[in-house]
């Protein structure tokens, strides 16, 4: 019997799979190349799943291998039931669902439905002429009489959200690039097409979506000029306005709930939202409201904060009240969109312990918890030259970037330099992290002390207790350094101590000689708390 009480046969046949599960991010060009171009693909993926089933996660997420001219490196879709060939072809993606499914992992892939490439026929066909059948399949709008934009719309990556075409002598919307026209989603033949290619993928296998920036999906059509930002920290021309009128209008959740019943058709599967903004919560809420919406909302609470604070966990966890028909949250303290936490979150001398430390945390949060590739071996931040930058986002903001780039780096499967770090036999398409040799999955897996083989241990404890899969939590103290919380389920309760700063800290529950620790990771002695470290204790 392990330390904390088993899963009765009741829970685990009753609790949808999703619900407290660990989810395991791939990237896939960055994955595992398995053809020599430098390039990761799906072969490399499926090669490779033996080591993520050996984390113990729930599943994996895919990041974009659609057909695309990579401008955004496959967020720009060009056809939306194919996968590109620098990644394979769908018989690889069929071996690599088979596969998973194998090893028990269920497959998560992205989803985009705001927007398209310009290259996918559907645009092609929308900007011929104003009369065509797909005219109104995006978003498309007149000049004003001096020629300029209709509205003050400003793009995520620079710029404004309107670039003119000529064909129509009409401008089109994009949030992002201009590669990235916006689909018009209030129109319903354009959600049954974005519901056919979900359909298509459930079909071929796929166990759920992430659906990437979703509360972009929508516009307010009477193209009303979006109102000033309070004055903050600003470097591109987005972050000027608040974003009432570009995005999140009340008419999206009516489409979730479209895609919430094709899910429910294929069973057990599962769908989580990405939810950006400064203030994302109410949407994040709205989107996966009762039971006829999204399953859950993936926020950006820890992605790009600069500093893992107690306040900042308690206030994230309080976001989402443990009530009947309120939503169930996602967490991630890293991915492909945000710089790796341990570079962002501590001084370089103390990665090695924090790492530790954060990772303890995350398994002990209420929600889902994604796991970015990498983050099992403690991966930095690596420092891309801006010679050597792809990202658009990094390039168009350099030097104030948030350098997706350096997230995104080959993940080190072996530890010798001269072979790319067994990423690929050719010249990676982004450069390995100087420091990641000594990180690889050939260094730590022989390592019982390692940050990989801790993550194996700490995915199977949360998997053992139902308090941190499903349990409520209570916070119980949250300073300026030590968090406290307590998780609960039925007769078990756990007891979560962490800090996080680099002084020891001395915390106590009430009746401290009740409880009996289980989990450590740092320098704990009783209720004396070293830097850096954490413990979950048992009641006893």
């Amino acid at each position: 019997m392990n330390e904390v009480s088993r899963l009765t046969a009741l829970d685990a046949t009753t609790r949808e799979w999703w619900r407290g599960a660990v989810i395991y991010q791939i990237y896939p060009r960055s994955f595992a190349d398995s053809n020599g171009d430098g390039i990761g693909d799906l072969p490399g993926i499926t090669a490779h799943l033996d080591h993520v089933a050996s984390l113990g996660v729930d599943g994996i997420w895919l990041s974009p291998f659609f057909t695309s001219p990579m401008l955004d490196f496959g967020y720009d879709v060009a056809d939306y039931c194919d996968v590109d060939p620098i990644f394979g072809t769908l018989a690889d993606f069929d071996a690599l669902i088979a596969r998973a499914h194998e090893l028990g992992l269920k497959v998560l892939i992205d989803q985009v439905y705001s927007h398209s490439s310009d290259r996918h026929p559907w645009f092609l066909e929308s900007r011929a002429d104003r009369a065509n059948p797909k005219a109104d399949w995006y978003v498309w709008a007149d000049a004003k009489p001096d020629g300029s934009p209709p509205n003050n719309w400003q793009s995520v990556f620079g710029g404004p959200a309107w670039t003119w075409d000529a064909r129509r002598c009409q401008y089109y919307m994009h949030n992002f690039l201009p590669e990235q026209p916006q689909l018009h989603v209030h129109n319903p033949a354009v959600q049954d097409a974005l519901l056919a290619t979900a359909k298509f993928w459930f079909d071929r296998g796929v166990d759920g979506f992430r659906i990437d920036a979703i509360n972009f999906a929508m516009h307010n059509p009477a193209l009303t000029d979006n109102p000033p930002a309070p004055p903050g920290p600003r470097t591109r021309s987005f972050d000027f306005q608040l974003h009432v009128h570009n995005q999140s209008q009340p008419e999206l959740p009516l489409f979730l709930e479209r895609l919430r019943a094709l899910a429910d058709r294929y069973g057990a599967t599962f769908t989580v939202a990405e939810v950006g903004g400064a203030h994302p919560e109410a949407e994040m809420h709205a989107f996966t409201e009762g039971n006829r919406r999204l399953n859950s909302a993936y926020g950006f609470n820890f992605l790009y904060a600069d500093k893992l604070t107690p306040g900042l966990v308690r206030d994230a966890l309080a976001q989402w009240p443990q009530t009947p028909g309120a939503g169930w949250p996602s967490w991630a303290f890293e991915n492909h969109d945000a710089p790796r936490a341990i570079s962002r979150w501590v001084a370089p001398e103390h990665r090695a312990a924090f790492a530790r430390l954060k990772l303890l945390l995350l398994m002990c949060l209420r929600g889902n918890l994604f796991l970015y590739q990498g983050e099992e071996l403690g991966l930095t931040q690596v420092d891309i030259p801006f010679d050597a930058l792809q990202d658009p986002e990094a390039i168009a903001n350099w030097p104030l970037t948030l350098s997706r780039d350096g997230a995104r780096t080959p993940m080190p499967w072996q530890g010798n330099p001269n072979d790319h770090a067994g990423f690929s036999t050719a010249t990676p398409w982004l450069p390995i992290g100087e420091d990641h040799l000594a990180l690889a999955v050939d260094r730590q897996n022989g390592d019982p002390a390692s940050l990989l083989n801790l993550t194996r241990r700490l995915i199977a404890f949360r998997h053992a207790s139902e308090a941190l899969m499903t349990g409520d939590v209570t916070i119980l103290a949250a300073t300026d350094s030590l968090l406290a919380f307590e998780r609960t389920a039925g007769a078990e309760r756990l007891l979560c101590v962490f800090n996080l700063a680099f002084e020891p800290a001395d915390w106590a529950p009430a009746e401290p000689s009740q409880w009996r620790a289980v989990q450590t990771v740092g320098a704990v002695d009783g209720w004396r708390v070293g830097g850096y470290a954490g413990m979950i204790a048992t009641r006893v």
